[in-house]
């Protein structure tokens, strides 16, 4: 194993992304526990770091050939959340605490997170059978070498325990602007709760679906019936934007560009509807913006600018961005 020093560009960004035009990234992410030891928010800080060096030695024993950090700067960090490699409240500064990335950046492992790991499987578009299968291969060979905590009543154990069972989280980054400019999103959504699916927001759980940006998961079941599910919305989302017709999308796209041009400032949440009708006007080959779908995808992740504690200074920063990158010269 290496330790790197250049920021990653994750593989969900690849620009060979499945029904890109719709799907951002797939997701699959497994939590485990080591049998033996507490869990992370009643582990000791020796304890803590004994895990972290057990789970080390497993990944070289399994020959497992990945990057690791354990201390990060603030911009670092930023990047690693925006670009879902991290969760928003994994602190790589505390005891016992790393992030592995495999080279091709399509496989974090959180060390002594909320649980001893979270392993996540990340790749682009519509693609969760890859991503599924980056995580099962990686817990398969760590399992080798290291007892998980699992019981035959609760299955594996969590240090939350509705967190408890199957221990793994498929998930979908969908880009549903044409339902929700339709009105028919709701009741897609609703036929997909029925089916287990729950829908959160560009940033995870209590998050607003601002633009359209919709992360879709299921904690149980099957992959199959995930995957049916998704492919029912990749459907229906489809369907709404060619009824929608490319008159009202233009029409919209043009209003978003002009607010573009007469803000002086910019929100994260006006940002994000900006970059959502420039992202589905770029997947038809609308001339009003100068970059493809996935060059907007990799704006997003640059809009929280985390390392700003005042948000005027982020809002101008994130005009500048969006100006440079989508009105043309």
């Amino acid at each position: 194993m290496t330790t790197a020093t250049q920021l990653p560009t994750p593989a969900w960004l690849a620009p060979d992304a499945p029904s890109g035009d719709v799907v951002l990234s797939s997701r699959a992410r497994y939590l485990r526990n080591i049998a033996g030891h507490k869990f992370p928010n009643a582990a000791s800080q020796i304890e803590l770091e004994n895990i972290l060096q057990e789970i080390l030695d497993a990944a070289t024993a399994a020959h497992l050939d990945l990057k690791i950090y354990r201390s990060v700067s603030p911009v670092e960090r930023e990047h690693f959340i925006a670009c879902r490699l991290a969760s928003h409240h994994f602190s790589l500064d505390k005891p016992g605490r790393a992030l592995l990335l495999n080279h091709e950046n399509s496989l974090s492992v959180m060390v002594n997170e909320e649980d001893h790991l979270r392993v996540q499987g990340l790749t682009a578009g519509w693609s969760i059978r890859e991503a599924a299968q980056q995580s099962d291969d990686t817990l398969y060979r760590l399992g080798k070498h290291i007892p998980f905590a699992h019981s035959p009543k609760f299955g594996y154990l969590a240090a939350s325990p509705f967190n408890a069972g199957e221990g793994r989280r498929f998930s979908s980054m969908f880009h549903l602007i044409g339902l929700a400019q339709s009105k028919r999103l709701p009741t897609v959504l609703r036929a997909l709760s029925g089916r287990g699916l729950v829908a959160r927001g560009l940033f995870g759980e209590a998050s607003r679906a601002v633009g359209a940006f919709m992360q879709v998961s299921a904690t149980s079941g099957p992959l199959v019936e995930f995957t049916g599910a998704c492919e029912y919305l990749l459907k229906e989302e489809r369907s709404a934007r060619e009824s929608l017709g490319r008159t009202i999308l233009e029409e919209k796209a043009g209003q978003a560009l002009e607010f573009l041009h007469h803000s002086t400032s910019l929100a994260l949440a006006d940002a994000l509807r900006i970059l959502a009708w420039a992202r589905w006007a770029s997947s038809i080959g609308w001339h009003g913006f100068p970059i493809g779908t996935r060059e907007v995808d990799t704006l997003i992740t640059s809009l929280e600018l985390r390392t700003h504690t005042k948000e005027e200074h982020a809002a101008q920063r994130r005009l500048e961005m969006l100006r440079s990158a989508l009105i043309s010269s």
